[in-house]
C-alpha cells in the first residue's frame, strides 16, 4: 500500500459504521514515517469517532514463527501497539484462527445493537424505500388537510348543551389595590367579548397564566377605575377557560415540564380564529 492507496483506504472507512481490528502476530508494513499502514487505518477511525472492534491474539508467544515479527524494532512497535488498542476499551483475545468467525459472529450484532448507526440498504431496496417515505407523507398530508377541511367547514357550535351562548354575559371579577389598601373589581362582558378581548393573543400560544394576565388586564381597563396590583379571581379564570373550551373557541394543550410540573397552553381553533377576525378587523367605509 503507498501514500495514494492510503488515501481510499481512509474514503472507504468514511463510509463505514464500525471498524473491525484483527491484530495477530506481525506489526506489518510500515509507511513511511515508521508506523504500519494497519495502525495508521486504526488511528483514522478513532479519530472519525468510530465503534471499534478489537480481536486481539491472546498468546503471541505460541504463534509460528513464520507468521510473527523477527525484527526487534518492530516486535516492540506491535506490543506497542497492542498496549494502545487495549488501553480504555473493551477487547476480545483469540488463539486459534478457527475462533474468529464466531467471535465476530456474535460481537458486531452485539455491537450493533448497542450502538445503532445509519447502515447501507442495497440499490434496489433504495428506491422502494423512497417511494414508501414519499407515500409516507402524501398520505400525512393528506390527513392534515382532511382535518383542517373538516375543522374550517365546522360552523360556531359547543361541544356540550345547553350552555350560555355567545351573546350572554358574565361577570369578572378580582382584586386591585388603591389607596393603600384592597378593593373589588368586576366587569360585566358578553362571552363574545370575553372571547375577542383575548383572540389575538391566543395566536401566539401563550400559557394558562399569560392569557390570564392579558383578559385581567384587558377588563380591568373596562372597569376604568385606577390601581395597581390588580388580580382575577382564579375561580372566575377557570369557569372562562371552561367555558370557551366548551363553546369551540379555545383549545387548550397541557405539556409535561422536565421537572415533573405541568403547563397548560391555549390557542384558538379554526373557529376561534374566525370569531376573532370578524371581530378585530377593520371594516372599509369606502362605497364598494
Amino acid at each position: 500500500m503507498d501514500e495514494e492507496q492510503f488515501a481510499f483506504i481512509k474514503r472507504v472507512i468514511d463510509d463505514c459504521d464500525y471498524y473491525l481490528l484483527i491484530i495477530g502476530g506481525r506489526y506489518g508494513s510500515l509507511s513511511e514515517n515508521g508506523v504500519s499502514y494497519t495502525e495508521q487505518e486504526y488511528d483514522y477511525a478513532i479519530s472519525k469517532g468510530m465503534k471499534v472492534l478489537a480481536l486481539i491474539h491472546g498468546s503471541p508467544d505460541t504463534i509460528a514463527l513464520g507468521k510473527s515479527e523477527r525484527d526487534p524494532s518492530s516486535m516492540a512497535k506491535l506490543e506497542a501497539f497492542r498496549k494502545k488498542v487495549s488501553t480504555g476499551r473493551l477487547v476480545k483475545f483469540w488463539k486459534d484462527a478457527h475462533e474468529l468467525p464466531a467471535i465476530v459472529a456474535l460481537s458486531l450484532p452485539q455491537t450493533i445493537k448497542t450502538y445503532p448507526a445509519i447502515g447501507w440498504i442495497r440499490a434496489d431496496r433504495a428506491a422502494n424505500e423512497d417511494v414508501l417515505s414519499e407515500l409516507n407523507t402524501a398520505r400525512r398530508q393528506i390527513e392534515e388537510l382532511k382535518s383542517q377541511v373538516n375543522e374550517n367547514s365546522k360552523e360556531f357550535s359547543p361541544v356540550v348543551g345547553d350552555i350560555a351562548g355567545l351573546q350572554e354575559d358574565f361577570v369578572l371579577k378580582g382584586t386591585y389595590w388603591h389607596g393603600q389598601r384592597t378593593h373589588v373589581w368586576q366587569v360585566q362582558m358578553s362571552w363574545r367579548d370575553i372571547f375577542i378581548t383575548i383572540g389575538p393573543y391566543l395566536m401566539q400560544t401563550p400559557a394558562a397564566d399569560a392569557a390570564k394576565t392579558y383578559l385581567t388586564r384587558e377588563a380591568f381597563r373596562r372597569f376604568n377605575f385606577p390601581g395597581s396590583r390588580i388580580y382575577m379571581d382564579d375561580q372566575v379564570f377557570q369557569t372562562v377557560a371552561l367555558q370557551l373550551k366548551a363553546l369551540g373557541l379555545v383549545k387548550i394543550d397541557v405539556r409535561s415540564h422536565e421537572n415533573g410540573s405541568s403547563i397548560a397552553f391555549w390557542s384558538s381553533t379554526p373557529a376561534g380564529e374566525k370569531l376573532t377576525l370578524e371581530g378585530r378587523l377593520i371594516r372599509s367605509t369606502s362605497a364598494e
